[in-house]
């Protein structure tokens, strides 16, 4: 692996009862990045995750984490939030930490110090000596993650970290993942929700089908995809249609369509030309959403439902 990677996989293949779940995929996340690995549900991102941390062992292909070609050689230098939470419902809140940090290799007393350090620091003072049974579910979530990150690991990787957070939580949480890589910490994270990638991740890979559709950063996803035009006419009436690309389309905030090779200076000097006007005017790039939808849809998923599994947070 080169030095300026934390992880690297290549050809990366899994197959389980007789069905190939991930198929060939190749990622590379540059050391001190926030890295998303992004999919729709049953894209692959688990499992990807699980082979790039020795959990489970590929059927092909090969990885390398932090340097070592067998993940597990590096497991004290890793921060693992699962997909499937779990903590001991009698233990304190500082204590979950910190124990969470012993199977590390951190000692319990420098643990319990961080533990409380790091609840206060994510507006969980108030709960360092609670028992997790008495903690709603997204804090004993938060806690959990607290205990990825008390051994201070060179990486952290966290599988749908997002999912059962209210708007409260998710802001903490990504607080904590900017506070990770400003530590010096690389964070490889999966999720569906499209939101929080787009303000996290220096880099980012889409996985669909199990085989990875892009690479690149979020400006790169969203430049796949022309910018959009939406004009608000003066006078407005359904004879604006001749004066515009064959693909407008009028909405209640005027008319959206994609700007031309050319520009929009053509179509705007035929609309003042008719006598419509230009009451308002702005020009966007697509986000990160968009070519998510573009980019998945092209790979043959099933776009009708991708619009909701791109955005919603699970209950």
């Amino acid at each position: 692996m080169g030095n300026h990677l934390a992880v690297s996989a290549s050809g990366l293949i899994k197959n389980f009862g007789g069905r190939r779940v991930v198929d060939g995929v190749d990622i590379a996340v540059p050391k001190g990045a926030i890295y998303g690995v992004l999919g729709p549900n049953g894209a692959g991102k688990t499992t990807t995750l699980r082979m790039l941390l020795g959990i489970i062992e590929p059927d092909g292909g090969s990885r390398t984490l932090l340097g070592h070609d067998r993940p597990r050689d590096a497991s004290d230098r890793v921060g693992y939030l699962p997909e499937e939470r779990g903590l001991y419902p009698a233990m304190r809140a500082k204590d979950a930490v910190a124990f969470m940090g012993a199977l590390r290799g951190l000692d319990l007393k420098t643990g319990r110090k961080r533990a409380v350090e790091l609840l206060e620091a994510a507006g969980l003072g108030y709960a360092v000596d609670t028992k997790i049974r008495k903690l709603s579910k997204g804090m004993a979530q938060l806690v959990q993650l607290l205990g990825s990150v008390v051994h201070q690991p060179d990486l952290l990787v966290l599988d749908e970290p997002f999912s059962g957070l209210d708007p409260v939580n998710q802001e903490r949480l990504e607080a904590l993942i900017l506070a990770e890589r400003d530590r010096g910490a690389t964070v490889l994270f999966s999720t569906h929700v499209m939101a929080h990638a787009e303000r996290l991740c220096d880099r980012l890979a889409i996985i669909a089908g199990g085989k990875r559709r892009f690479e690149g950063t979020v400006a790169d996803a969203r430049g796949m995809l022309p910018m959009r035009a939406q004009y608000v006419p003066e006078r407005d009436d359904p004879t604006i249609a001749q004066h515009l690309p064959a693909d407008a389309r009028h909405g209640e905030q005027g008319w959206s369509f994609e700007v031309p090779d050319g520009g929009v200076e053509q179509a705007l000097t035929r609309l003042i030309g008719a006598g419509h006007g230009i009451a308002g005017l702005s020009i966007e790039r697509p986000g990160l959403h968009d070519a998510f939808v573009r980019i998945v849809g092209a790979a043959g998923q099933d776009v009708a439902n991708l619009g909701k599994a791109a955005t919603e947070q699970d209950a």
